[in-house]
């Protein structure tokens, strides 16, 4: 006899369903899973063997297999330890086979039977709603499962009660989804003293989703700066938190089974190796880009970071998307961000200061900052400097818009352009505009071509930096709740190409 229970294998950020075959077979006694599994899977069998003696379950003195179906889909993870058990409880006719046909099930077995927590439960609950099946995961994961609400979700604390439960003598409750938190922001923008057009960048940089590069002496408030962008950014809507929440389930960060509604912030430190940014090393896992999707990515000392890590950020910033190719993995991956970077002006950071700036200057500058290639600075919509703060001025009260006010204006920017690219796919905001789309939303009048025209010529901007013009024009003249782009608009949009930083 055959039992099959029903599990998932992750690729990327899908859940792929897979089938548990077992089987007892005559022949010498053993354990054997096959179907290109890891070492965690293989070493299921030693679980669920200690898990079933907890249950004063023996097995018989038979040959048991068990495969994983697509065998030529890696499995890994200890999540396969729950089906395997109950597909050979299945096979031993303790569990009825039509019942365990009607659930995926994940989950990883303690040498007691308890059920202990694993990643991904949230789109192995997606990909068991879109197979019509219900969902059996451990408790720690029930939370999190459950907020697919199209799927029955049960959430067992161990194997045994998984049993009882297929066998209808203590059917489980359904999970409920953990609460959605919004944590208490502790940064307002009115704390940071000065820096008007700084903030303003940042303002605008959140209205689009405009890339931004802040570049100043040490001390400026550039990290600052940054740090106060996510309490700038309206909620995530449901699709958006669903969607993050899959990648972090992936990665085990949901705590508790919260979905937060509040856009991502990662800030990777400047010594990430490429895996780490945009995904990779074992399993294919999803990187610092793809944490950050929906959200912010900041990076803080961006010379300083590898020049080939650099470089791979230019085509997901252009797609929206990461493929990871290895030999044995092709993931792809979401990882649509908002990318502020900042950086010293040179080495030492004090190239304008000319009273403390090194013997080297300015080539210095020109040195460190070439680390950073043409293309990648073309990609930057918004680049602005950031002076020092004086002393007496950090004595004087503060100025400018609280975060909460300067939100309000974002969120009315963005609700225009919900109903402006309402039904385009791809598009949800000015950033993502292109090609006819872009010249219809942000053609200028006939004083901004005129004024564009001369810009382009003088700072020789390539098409890719003229269009990032047309895309901060079209947020600014949001902002402003004009109908068209003006004059005005891409005068102040031409404003944050810095002429130091020209990559066009």
């Amino acid at each position: 006899m055959v039992a099959i229970a029903h599990t998932v294998a992750f690729v990327g950020v899908e859940a792929r369903l897979v089938e548990v075959q077992a089987s007892l077979s005559a022949g010498l006694p053993g354990f054997a899973i096959v179907g290109l599994p890891d070492k965690a899977v293989s070493e299921a069998r030693e679980r669920v063997r200690a898990a079933f003696q907890a249950m004063s379950v023996a097995l018989p003195a038979r040959k048991i297999t068990v495969n994983l179906s697509p065998a030529d889909l890696p499995k890994e993870g200890s999540h396969f330890d729950l089906p395997i058990a109950l597909a050979v409880l299945a096979a031993l006719d303790i569990l009825p086979p039509d019942q365990i046909d009607r659930v995926v099930s994940l989950g990883e077995l303690s040498l007691d039977g308890r059920l202990v927590a694993v990643n991904g439960a949230l789109p192995a609950a997606l990909a068991a709603s879109e197979d019509g099946r219900a969902l059996i995961c451990p408790a720690a994961c029930g939370a999190e499962a459950a907020w697919i609400d199209a799927v029955p979700v049960f959430a067992s604390a161990t194997l045994r009660d998984a049993v009882h439960h297929l066998t209808g003598t203590a059917p489980l409750t359904r999970a409920r989804p953990g609460e959605v938190q919004m944590p208490p922001r502790h940064t307002d923008m009115r704390d940071i003293k000065g820096q008007e057009r700084a903030k303003r960048a940042l303002e605008i940089a959140a209205a689009g989703r405009h890339h931004l590069l802040l570049s100043g002496p040490p001390g400026a408030g550039k990290s600052m700066l940054a740090a106060r962008l996510p309490g700038l950014l309206p909620p995530l809507a449901a699709a958006e938190a669903l969607e993050s929440s899959m990648i972090q389930s992936l990665a085990g960060l949901l705590d508790d089974g919260g979905i937060s509604r509040q856009a991502p912030f990662r800030e990777p430190h400047h010594t990430a190796s490429m895996a780490a940014m945009v995904g990779g090393g074992r399993g294919a896992r999803p990187g610092e880009v793809s944490m950050a999707h929906n959200g912010v990515l900041f990076l803080d000392e961006l010379p300083e970071f590898s020049k080939s890590v650099l470089e791979t950020l230019r085509q997901p910033i252009e797609t929206g998307e990461v493929v990871v190719a290895r030999a044995n993995a092709h993931m792809r991956y979401p990882c649509r961000f908002l990318l502020v970077a900042a950086a010293n002006p040179c080495r030492c950071g004090y190239l304008t200061d000319a009273n403390r700036a090194c013997a080297k200057a300015p080539t210095c500058g020109a040195d460190y900052l070439g680390r950073l290639s043409g293309p990648l600075l073309d990609r930057f919509d918004l680049r602005i400097e950031v002076p020092a703060v004086s002393i007496a001025d950090l004595e004087l009260p503060a100025t400018g818009d609280d975060s909460a006010t300067i939100a309000a204006r974002v969120a009315a920017a963005r609700a225009l352009q919900a109903d402006r690219y309402r039904g385009l796919a791809g598009v949800q905001v000015n950033a993502d505009a292109s090609g006819a789309l872009l010249e219809q939303v942000a053609a200028p009048d006939a004083a901004g071509r005129a004024l564009i025209a001369r810009a382009a010529d003088r700072l020789g901007l390539t098409a890719r930096g003229y269009h990032r013009i047309l895309r901060t024009a079209r947020t600014i003249a949001d902002l402003d709740h004009s109908p068209r782009v003006e004059r005005a608009h891409l005068a102040e949009a031409i404003g944050y190409r810095l002429p130091f930083l020209q990559g066009g």
